[in-house]
């Protein structure tokens, strides 16, 4: 009888295992990619892909899209997102044929100090309460991208998420469990449980949630334009609730910022031109990365292989130590980006890979002296035009500050400061901290080619050099170079200062699908393999293809998420 229950068992895994093999594709595809000739949305939530595509079939751009579904994702997706986070963009004008970077975080209050910090005995900034709080960078950011490249009002981009915000909507899988997560932490802040829980518990897996604060607050922003955020009476009430808090952000943060149009920067790996955003963000270490990476020959060398991690990791190793000790807001700290970039420098730091021992401590290089949860979304219009953009609270709902009437939680990246002086990253007033969100674009022969993006926090450069691979070195579609199985090496110096080196080589994090065979090699080599759940989602695409005018959109399986276009 035992036998027999044993081979049923495997007969029936044997069969399920057939039954859903795929025609087409690699064996760790989820599914194909989608396809469609005037537009393409991707964004995390299926509901606020329908409303891009929406936007875009009613003659919006791209950015009108972009918008409208952030918008929507703020209020779907709080767990991430929302109008008290930053926001960093990189659009392709199909107009000027030229690629324009957009810097939307915000600085930290002017009448808070470094001294403050030391006088009152803290070592880091705390992730939670009013001291992380930097002002809000997303509604200018919208604005901004409208301004520039936006065809639709700002009323017409922002109603589908207000009619959503007052009709309610159902939460999806994924969301749920991290809103369950975020309560018991931040239901002790005034203003949080009244307006982001219902009677103090997340809402529930296919429950409806309505947010008519919000729907207030998105309104007042369509009418008033952006001052109405941060000049107006949403400004005020910010501004009152932090100081009645015991921080330090005022109304005359608010009313002073201004984000950043900014120059991409890029590397040209095998043929194709990657592009990221300068610091304050990270994108520079994911192009270091790949400087580094282009000195081996992968055509050689078989995806899941030991090599193919090793060398991955040891990349990573270095690039991240620079990430450390370089990159800050460049107004306050000059960022040496030629350098950092080119690929002689990365000709040296490759010189410091073993190809049989992984690296126990890494040192930033040497300067020549002449004289750190997050939704990305991309979109794309019937005019040629792209948007790859990102946006964040930071460490999921955020502060937990959650002024009152405005239904939504402010963000906390203030804690990526360091306290300690001597740092590039180092706290002053009216600063931009260190950012872990960003934005990515390829180009080839001058020409979009595609725009995408993998959340994350640290994994984020990671998750970029691993598409960029993947697309490039192993030839995957779209969907494939996504659903492919992800690697992430933690343990690296902080760019928070709290570390002063990488602690016995840190340890390499191996989602499922990589095989037992290269686990051992990791393991010979010198790698401290682990496994861990919910590191790597969050990956979004549109790919162009000149050749048949063609989009092609793909979404990441680890979330909720949906590509659609018409």
């Amino acid at each position: 009888m035992n036998r027999f229950v044993l081979v049923f068992a495997a007969f029936c895994a044997t069969s399920l295992a057939h039954a859903g093999d795929r025609i087409n594709g690699l064996p760790f595809a989820t599914r194909s990619p989608v396809l469609a000739t005037h537009g393409m949305v991707a964004t995390s939530v299926p509901l606020a892909t329908q409303i891009g595509v929406e936007i875009l079939r009613k003659g919006g751009t791209a950015v009108d899209a972009a918008i409208a579904a952030n918008a929507a994702l703020g209020l779907m997706e709080p767990v991430s997102n929302g109008v008290g986070g930053d926001l960093f963009a990189i659009v392709w004008d199909a107009k000027t044929q030229k690629l324009y970077g957009y810097n939307g975080s915000g600085r930290s209050p002017k009448s808070l100090t470094l001294k403050w910090f030391q006088d009152h005995d803290f070592k880091a900034i705390p992730p939670l309460g009013p001291l992380p709080v930097n002002v809000p960078g997303c509604v200018d950011g919208w604005f901004a991208l409208h301004g520039r490249f936006g065809k639709l009002s700002m009323k017409d981009d922002l109603a589908p998420a207000i009619a959503y915000a007052r009709e309610g909507f159902p939460v999806t899988q994924l969301i749920a469990h991290y809103w369950k997560l975020s309560v018991p932490r931040l239901s002790r802040f005034p203003g949080f449980a009244e307006q982001m829980t219902l009677d103090g518990r997340a809402p529930a897996e296919g429950e409806v949630w309505k947010n008519a604060n919000l729907a207030n607050t998105l309104e007042a922003i369509a009418k008033g334009g952006r001052d109405a955020f941060y000049k107006g009476r949403i400004a005020h009430t910010i501004a009152d609730y932090i100081e009645a808090q015991g921080g330090f952000l005022r109304y005359e943060d608010l009313a002073s910022h201004h984000g950043e149009w900014v120059e991409p920067v890029s590397t040209n790996y095998r043929g194709v031109d990657v592009w990221e955003l300068p610091p304050n963000g990270q994108g520079i270490a994911a192009l270091q990365m790949l400087n580094i990476l282009e000195g081996y020959d992968f055509s050689k060398i078989p995806f899941d292989s030991a090599e193919h991690v090793h060398l991955f990791v040891e990349a990573k190793k270095l690039a991240y130590e620079d990430r450390a000790h370089f990159y800050a807001d460049p107004d306050f700290h000059e960022v040496p980006l030629n350098w950092l970039l080119s690929k002689d420098y990365a000709a040296q730091r490759r010189n410091l890979i073993s190809p049989e021992h992984a690296l126990r401590s890494v040192e930033p290089g040497q300067e020549p002296k002449l004289h750190g949860d997050t939704i990305y979304l991309t979109t794309a219009d019937r005019w040629g035009n792209m948007v790859s953009l990102i946006q964040s609270n930071y460490r999921g709902m955020g502060s937990g500050m959650t002024p009152p009437g405005l239904g939504f939680g402010l963000q906390d990246r203030g804690e990526l400061f360091v306290l300690k002086d001597g740092f590039a990253n180092t706290y002053a007033p009216g600063k931009r901290p260190f950012h872990t969100i960003i934005p990515s674009f390829i180009t080839r022969d001058g020409k979009p080619w595609i725009s995408f993006g993998v959340m994350g926090g640290d994994m984020q450069p990671q998750g970029h050099v691993q598409i960029v691979q993947n697309l490039v070195d192993w030839r995957m579609n779209l969907q494939e170079a996504g659903d492919a199985p992800r690697i992430q090496h933690e343990g690296s110096t902080s760019p928070e200062g709290q570390e002063t080196e990488m602690k016995d080589g840190g340890w390499v994090d191996l989602e499922s699908g990589f095989s037992y065979s290269t686990v051992r090699g990791l393991m010979q080599m010198g790698h401290d393999v682990r496994f861990a759940d919910g590191l790597y989602g969050g990956y979004q695409a549109i790919e162009w293809d000149a050749k048949n005018r063609v989009y092609i959109g793909a979404s990441e399986g680890r979330k909720d998420g949906q590509a659609a276009g018409y």
